[in-house]
């Protein structure tokens, strides 16, 4: 496709509206349309051009505004659905995720699960529609600011009569002074204008920049989106919780190994309703109202390579209370207290006891998250566990099963060995129930008691792409107020065999370029141009 040459002189790309230089009209869009559409300056977008490859057809769909509208409607509307139920990393991790969304929400939440809304956020199908609005975003601008730019560079000073006779702010001075033209000058300097002089022509402009602020706009939403992508990136965003028994040393979270947090002791006050008034309400509402709740935590570092199935070698880094809104922070990460859970068991105490002479012969202390296999009791006693179960129940076949790995509701199989039975008897021992599924046993696990820990719950948290984010959002504001708060005006002021013509345009705020021009016209013999969109609207009112 040739280039169109002007009779100015110009050479515009192929596709051009309205000639780059003079404003001559090359290619009439609409028969009846008496003004000329200045959005774009008449410039050529390449998505208005071509259309013949697979490459300008991907363009083309990219550089509509309705597609880039409807890819944001599309994206809130899937947004919108993940909020219904909690997404799959803020549950407990007490049941297998599609377990707990059937239990918890019943078919809805089944039906939640098996659409993948659990995790929807991270989902291909997600990420693809946020990839498809950055694109829609590079492209769209890319069409319309590139054309823009050339050819508001390109524009003259002198413009074709029929540029400036269809403007919507145009008039016609007959017999107008030279000197009109310095009191122009002077008075559009005062305004602000930068004064551009050709052929005894004054073209008057100000604001250009605002014309950008649109595209500012895009910049700062693709940042904006650049920074929320890169969350997935392994190792930019961490956002996992840990729960931390009291006295229990654990590695935080992908630090790989290097840092490990112990919670020496959680701390739970309450507010007094006898003390605190304020509370009183909310307390007798909901029996209590927590005032503090703490980690008072120790933060340790590795020491050395780590060493499969030994022991690491840690160095305190540091003490620090962890409450609400006061973090434990080191390098990139922070701890953040969010939950708490008390009293959870820990160890459970059994005797072996012969139930015919009510006779102990020996203790065994489970540890709940750490059960031995078997407790040597001495003297021929002792006692093997089978079987653990920390979250029992009973599954659909009938055998018995653990919905987690906490121990809510713990249960054993015991084999309970003494010198007379070698051999042992075997026993299902739950809370509050013992079962002998081989009939009558000589022995029983008596249950002694029990000890509890208080659990914390603290978020680790690692966030690279903030900064991303934020400065997505502060280019995105500047063009917000860019485009907000200026506009483009420009006044073009020419001598046409003695007669002066003046016409105008601003991309918004019509109103106050008029009350402009007067005030810059006020001291001179040149008329005030007519607003051609209000004539035309009085004229059919018939007025």
């Amino acid at each position: 496709m040739k280039d169109v040459k002007c009779e100015c002189g110009h050479v515009n790309p192929h596709g051009t509206v309205l000639c780059e230089a003079c404003g001559k009209v090359l290619i009439e869009q609409s028969t009846d349309a008496q003004l000329i559409d200045m959005r774009y300056e008449g410039s050529a977008r390449r998505s208005q051009t071509y259309n013949k490859t697979i490459v300008d057809k991907i363009w083309n769909f990219f550089s509509s505004v309705k597609v880039g509208v409807w890819l944001i409607i599309i994206t809130l509307i899937a947004s919108a659905l993940g909020t219904i139920l909690p997404q799959e990393m803020y549950i407990p991790p007490t049941l297998p995720p599609g377990e707990y969304y059937q239990e918890q929400y019943g078919w809805f939440g089944k039906l939640f699960y098996d659409l993948g809304l659990n995790n929807l956020y991270s989902s291909w199908w997600y990420l693809i529609l946020i990839a498809m609005i950055g694109v829609s975003l590079v492209i769209c601008s890319l069409d319309r600011v590139v054309p823009l730019h050339k050819a508001l560079k390109a524009q003259r000073v002198t413009r074709h009569e029929g540029f400036l006779k269809r403007q919507r702010l145009f008039g016609v001075t007959k017999n107008g002074a030279e000197s009109d033209f310095e009191i122009l000058k002077k008075q559009l300097t005062a305004k602000r204008y930068q004064v551009r002089e050709e052929n005894g022509d004054i073209l008057a402009e100000k604001g250009r920049f605002s014309r950008w602020g649109p595209y500012v706009n895009h910049v700062g939403l693709i940042i904006f989106l650049i920074g929320g992508m890169l969350r997935f990136v392994p190792g930019m965003y961490i956002d996992q919780v840990m729960w931390l028994r009291e006295g229990e040393t654990k590695v935080v979270p992908e630090t790989d190994g290097q840092f490990y947090v112990k919670n020496n002791k959680f701390i739970l006050e309450h507010y007094d309703k006898d003390k605190d008034k304020t509370f009183e309400a909310a307390i007798d509402r909901a029996g209590m109202v927590a005032k503090n709740y703490q980690t008072n935590a120790v933060l340790y570092k590795r020491v050395g390579p780590a060493i499969a199935g030994a022991e690491p070698d840690l160095e305190m880094v540091k003490e620090h209370k962890i409450q609400v809104n006061q973090p434990l922070k080191f390098e990139d990460f922070a701890l953040y207290q969010v939950d708490y859970k008390l009293d959870e068991l820990n160890e459970m105490t059994f005797s072996l006891t012969n139930k015919a002479a009510e006779k102990s012969f020996g203790d065994v202390t489970i540890n709940l998250y750490d059960p031995k296999s078997k407790y040597d009791l001495g003297n021929g006693y002792s006692v093997e566990v089978l079987s653990y179960f920390p979250d029992f129940e009973f599954a659909e076949n009938g055998e018995p099963t653990t919905k987690s790995r906490v121990p809510n509701n713990p249960a054993f199989v015991f084999r309970m060995v003494s010198p007379e039975l070698p051999k042992g008897e075997t026993s299902f021992v739950a809370i509050q129930q013992t079962i002998e599924p081989l009939g009558d046993n000589e022995y029983k696990m008596a249950f002694k008691g029990v000890k509890t820990k208080n659990v914390t719950a603290l978020t680790v948290r690692k966030d690279l792409t903030l900064w991303v984010i934020i400065l997505g959002g502060i280019i995105f504001m500047i063009g917000v107020i860019q485009g907000a708060y200026w506009n483009h005006r420009r006044i073009w002021v020419q001598n046409k065999d003695g007669e002066i013509w003046v016409a105008a345009h601003t991309n918004k705020n019509w109103y106050g370029l008029k009350q402009e021009i007067e005030s810059v016209l006020k001291d001179t013999q040149v008329t005030i141009p007519d607003d051609q969109v209000q004539r035309e609207k009085l004229d059919k009112e018939g007025v």
